[in-house]
């Protein structure tokens, strides 16, 4: 008995709608990571690329258990001397939800070029509605 590989060519792609609405950040977030490297598939390749396309909708709604939401900073560098930047998940959430949540998905993907192309299938949307009736998308609630 041999083990089944998938090949490039042969991975389909659905989509999938993830709602954000009263659950913890991180819960969705891992979700989202699952179904975008593929890993909810019984095809799954750890070499390919068997991800889906994830749409989160109502990222401003999601929660931040615990002290989290002001004592976690998000800290970035502009590149000059000095310039550590930090912003707590407070204003994060306020100003910026789809960002937090961004934050959150690619820290649970690999860095590497499989994490990077599975990123570009992320889509982030701060209310309930979202621009990808086409695709016909399927709500995951697992």
């Amino acid at each position: 008995m041999s083990t089944f590989m998938a090949k490039k060519g042969e991975v389909e792609r659905k989509w999938y709608i993830l709602d954000a609405a009263g659950k913890p950040l991180g819960r969705v977030a891992a979700q989202a990571a699952v179904l975008l490297r593929g890993k909810h598939k019984p095809t799954y390749t750890p070499h390919v690329d068997c991800g889906d396309h994830v749409i989160i909708i109502n990222c401003e709604k999601a929660v931040l258990t615990g002290n989290k939401l002001t004592q976690k900073k998000w800290q970035r560098h502009t590149g000059y001397v000095g310039h550590l930047k930090e912003t707590r998940y407070d204003t994060l959430m306020a100003t910026k939800p789809t960002k937090a949540v961004e934050l959150a998905v690619k820290g649970m993907i690999p860095n590497n070029s499989i994490g990077r192309d599975a990123l570009l299938r992320l889509r982030l949307f701060e209310g309930a509605e979202h621009i990808h009736a086409a695709q016909k998308p399927e709500v995951w609630d697992k």
